[in-house]
């Protein structure tokens, strides 16, 4: 087979399904991503404090909060559906929190979730800065934070009445960074990025 084939050929959720369970993939719009190689130790101190804050926030709430790996199958189709071959898209977002319950399943997600945290690696800045916004906008994502530990900022994207993101919003240190979906949720800048490492 040709590589021309090969870069053209898609594949569905049910497909995914049937990959080795020692590998991590995400599906975009059919076409896979290697979640590879694993994160560093920074990023991973940072996804543990990001939850920590969340899950303590949402202690009692009807939100729950995940962490990665946690499948979220998104696709055009109702959220009930569970024709796997029609979904295409599969990720897995480092944080996701999740306030409607008929959403979540064994499998993890079948839908937007409200709010998504990613933190940036040097192999994935690109498609979380460019697929996954454009992705998260298109199914309803109203809230996604991209975390930069190497500039010490957060960029912020809220869903307007429209349906798209409006202009991003970039805190950095000595902010307190408020989240829209979880009200009354401050994460304090200066606290998070203590112990980022110099580049």
């Amino acid at each position: 087979m040709s590589l021309a084939v090969k870069l053209e050929e898609t594949y569905t959720y049910k497909d995914y399904q049937s990959w080795p369970d020692d590998e991590r993939w995400e599906l975009i719009n059919g076409v896979p991503y290697a979640m590879s190689p694993a994160p560093t130790r920074w990023h991973q101190e940072y996804v543990g404090v990001l939850f920590n804050e969340l899950y303590n926030y949402l202690e009692g709430e009807l939100c729950e909060v995940f962490v990665a790996p946690f499948d979220v199958r998104l696709s055009d189709q109702d959220v009930d559906s569970k024709d796997d071959d029609a979904v295409g898209t599969v990720v897995q977002p480092d944080i996701l929190v999740v306030c409607d319950e008929s959403k979540l399943d064994d499998r993890g997600c079948n839908g937007a979730p409200d709010f998504i945290i990613e933190i940036l690696s040097e192999s994935t800045a690109g498609k979380d800065l460019h697929e996954k916004l454009l992705l998260y906008e298109k199914y309803g994502v109203k809230e996604y934070w991209i975390v930069d530990m190497w500039s010490k900022t957060i960029r912020v994207h809220l869903l307007g009445s429209d349906g798209a993101y409006g202009k991003t919003a970039i805190y950095n240190l000595g902010d307190h960074l408020p989240s829209t979906v979880l009200k009354g949720l401050k994460i304090d800048l200066d606290a998070l990025f203590k112990n980022i490492p110099r580049k």
